[in-house]
């Protein structure tokens, strides 16, 4: 499974790097190290909502807030 975060201004100031933290941790927590790929990326096109991220190519509006739930129900659940 691939995450992908953006790490571009307007969602840098959004939070992104709260949310590549917490779901770095969260990965670990979970020893998904060899089943959950994150990376980073800039712009995904979808400035206005929120720290943007993908699963499989699939988007998300994600934001510090939100992160282990979206954890819990887009990764946990389908892996």
């Amino acid at each position: 499974m691939k995450v992908t975060i953006c790490i571009g201004s307007s969602c840098h100031i959004k939070g992104s790097r709260s949310v590549v933290e917490q779901l770095q941790e969260l990965v670990a927590e979970n020893n998904l190290g060899d089943k959950v790929e994150l990376s980073g990326t800039f712009c995904l096109g979808k400035c206005q909502q929120g720290v943007c991220v993908t699963v499989d190519e699939k988007f998300f509006s994600v934001s510090p807030e939100t992160v282990k739930q979206f954890f819990e129900t887009e990764v946990m659940a389908k892996i």
